[in-house]
């Protein structure tokens, strides 16, 4: 009895300190819960610097924690943020932002006296020019690759005063300046630290940062000098901190969502989205009362690319137009969407530009049914009927997509294309691209404004990888391109946008699979979260009820 009372007593003290452990830790200063938004990054972060702001995962991190001149809503409208207002020439060249004056910098021990100093238009020219600087080496240099003025394009004309110009007009450049590669840096601090500034970041956002363990845990705070207010005249952001992880498998993070333990998970995956979803893609009706689902189109086009640089495609044989276009011929993209997808998203059966740009337009753009006769057709045209004498093709992938491709593998398995499946980390399947070490691969391509550009921009011949992974260079596609960058005209520009479109399915630089859609589950205390058809995420709106 003595030693089960002893027992008792040491679980009793353990309850009791793990109890007070948790208040510590959960409570301010004055005693009340402290509410941070948890949300899981299965892809990792790879840098919280904005120039390196070349996917979501780094995306969604650097918009909490920095500001552009612009900003985005939800309904794509640009609006004011470090600038308050700004002018545009008549002839489209000349762009002057008005600043705000009371944003300042986060503080850091880099400032006098540690304290944050107020932006200006030297912070603004520095950042934007630190982009295209080859010593910096962003990965978003190329958007402003023949659209900005050769000399000097950005210059501050005096502390509230920024000035870029263009060599051509260019419609959407308020979009690519809402981009996170355009956020505002400090100089004293991005220099201090310089490629190490990845893990040092400093900005005017909604939160600060507080620490980041790779690939273990990123944790923000409120910024408490934040500038923004909500429309009540509240102060922004309305939660205490974002606490990331990084759990590798979606279905662990998807179990701990439902134990409560994240606020958010975004997107949907084959090992739990028959759990969650019905085969119509709606919220199965046990599940209405305990979670949220925000859903809306998604700029975004998943497809499988190929390499065509001759020097570095290992499998001439896919170089070869026809088989490309065999392949993408060769399976059921409805088919597919129906089974694996639970229909969320739309089958690629028109170009690249995805269902939500005014160029898109299916009966205009015919793309690439299910047709195995044609796709055998072309295997003899080409000189491999029924697949006879064509090289085993490797397709590179990630574990999320790997049910998608077995599907394709299979369909194309009827045809006598024989396709080998490896499968990589996501950010190893980056680099492979990047560096053109992948014949055949699977990728994403997120629009980044809203303009149709966004999309061939990706295939454009003068663009480098990223954001041109399959090297594709057609003369006919980079001189419509170069029309359309100059066209003041909306409707031309459509037409040129069609026009490339046309020549991508012709070419078939691409093997298109489907237009994305967002998806976002949540709790039911988290209000204010808001979804949009670039799948941005922005916390500083965000309230976590009792």
């Amino acid at each position: 009895m003595q030693h089960h009372n002893y027992m008792a007593q040491l679980v009793a003290m353990l309850l009791c300190i793990l109890c007070l452990s948790a208040c510590t830790s959960n409570t301010g200063n004055k005693g009340t819960k402290k509410r941070f938004f948890r949300y899981n990054q299965a892809s990792g972060i790879s840098s919280l610097d904005p120039a390196f702001a070349k996917d979501q995962a780094n995306i969604w991190a650097v918009n909490q924690l920095f500001n552009g001149l612009v900003q985005m809503d939800d309904d794509l409208n640009i609006k004011p943020c470090i600038a308050k207002s700004w002018d545009i020439s008549a002839d489209g060249l000349t762009y002057t932002f008005h600043l705000r004056d009371d944003v300042y910098f986060h503080n850091h021990e880099a400032f006098p006296d540690g304290k944050g100093t107020r932006v200006t238009a030297n912070d603004v020219a520095y950042s934007l020019n630190r982009v295209i600087n080859p010593k910096v080496a962003s990965s978003g240099a190329w958007l402003f690759n023949e659209k900005v003025a050769k000399n000097a394009p950005f210059q501050a004309l005096n502390d509230s005063t920024f000035q870029m110009t263009l060599q051509q007009p260019f419609p959407p450049m308020l979009g690519i300046l809402s981009m996170q590669y355009c956020s505002i840096v400090p100089k004293v601090v991005a220099e201090k630290y310089g490629k190490d500034f990845r893990r040092n970041p400093v900005g005017t956002g909604a939160f600060t940062f507080k620490t980041w363990k790779e690939n273990e845990v990123l944790v923000l705070l409120a910024n408490p000098n934040y500038w923004e207010k909500t429309e009540r005249g509240q102060q922004l952001p309305l939660i205490d901190g974002v606490r990331v992880s990084f759990i590798e498998n979606k279905r662990n993070a998807f179990l701990k969502f439902l134990d409560g333990d994240l606020d958010m998970i975004s997107g949907i995956d084959p090992t739990y989205k028959d759990d969650v979803l019905t085969k119509t893609g709606t919220l199965k009706p046990e599940l209405a009362d305990k979670i949220q689902l925000l859903r809306s189109p998604y700029m975004n086009t998943e497809y499988l690319g190929f390499n065509l640089d001759p020097t570095l495609q290992s499998n001439k044989d896919l170089l070869n137009v026809k088989v490309r276009q065999a392949i993408n011929y060769g399976f059921d993209r409805q088919k597919m969407m129906q089974f694996l997808r639970n229909n969320i998203g739309m089958p690629a059966i028109s170009g690249f530009v995805p269902k939500g740009f005014p160029s898109f337009d299916s009966k205009k753009v015919p793309g690439y049914t299910y047709n195995p006769q044609k796709a055998r057709t072309l295997l003899a045209e080409a000189g491999f009927p029924n697949g006879k004498g064509l090289s085993p093709i490797t397709l590179e992938t990630t574990n999320s997509y790997q049910d998608l491709c077995i599907f394709i593998q299979n369909q194309l398995q009827e045809i006598g294309i024989k396709v080998n499946i490896e499968l990589h980390p996501p950010a190893f399947l980056r680099e492979k691209t990047a560096k053109g070490e992948a014949d055949f691969f699977r990728a994403s391509w997120i629009g980044d404004y809203p303009d149709a550009e966004t999309y061939l921009t990706v295939l454009y011949g003068g663009n480098p990888a990223p954001p041109n992974y399959t090297r594709f260079n057609n003369p006919a596609y980079n001189e419509a391109y170069k029309k359309a960058l100059k066209s003041t005209n909306v409707q031309h520009a459509q037409a040129l946008y069609q026009e490339m479109d046309r020549i991508i399915i012709e070419q078939a630089p691409i093997v298109p699979l489907y237009y994305d859609e967002v998806l976002r589950f949540s709790q039911k205390n988290v209000q204010q979260l808001g979804v949009n058809t670039f799948n941005l995420l922005s916390l500083k709106n965000v309230q976590l009820t009792p």
